[in-house]
């Protein structure tokens, strides 16, 4: 019976750790909803002039670059949880190992997001910036999409 409780609970933190990891890869994919929201502001409704078109153009093509290689580290971390989680059947050291190296990718891909939405911010001019705090504070708070 133990081994089966043993059995549900890895199940469990698994699933925990996949539900999470989903959730944030949500938030923060450039092609998710809230995100293409900003992209449309910036791009379609805010006016910006040519100059700050330039900038954030070459924002984005830096970002595009950070973001899939975090997001590969990311990709990594979660395959050594499930190599980890496939080994030992429990919380041992190799799952918690695996667990901390996918909390650590995770933060440093919402550290260059956000790293980043700051970086445009700074293109726009103050009468820009009160829409744009306004369309990142609605995309961090919104409810998840169904």
């Amino acid at each position: 019976m133990r081994q089966a409780y043993r059995y549900g609970l890895v199940a469990l933190v698994a699933f925990l750790v996949a539900l999470g990891a989903l959730w944030i890869g949500q938030k923060l994919r450039a092609d998710a909803p809230d995100e293409s929201r900003i992209h449309a502001l910036l791009h379609g409704e805010l006016d910006l002039d040519d100059a700050q078109r330039t900038r954030i153009d070459a924002l984005e093509r830096g970002f595009q670059a950070d973001r899939q290689r975090l997001e590969g580290e990311l990709r990594a971390a979660n395959a050594e949880l499930a190599d980890a989680i496939a080994r030992e059947h429990a919380y041992g050291p190799a799952v918690e190992k695996a667990v901390d190296r996918s909390h650590v990718a995770m933060g440093e891909l919402q550290k260059a997001t956000l790293q980043h939405v700051f970086a445009m911010r700074a293109v726009l001019r103050p009468e820009q910036t009160a829409r744009f705090d306004k369309a990142v504070a609605q995309a961090l708070t919104a409810a998840p999409q169904e």
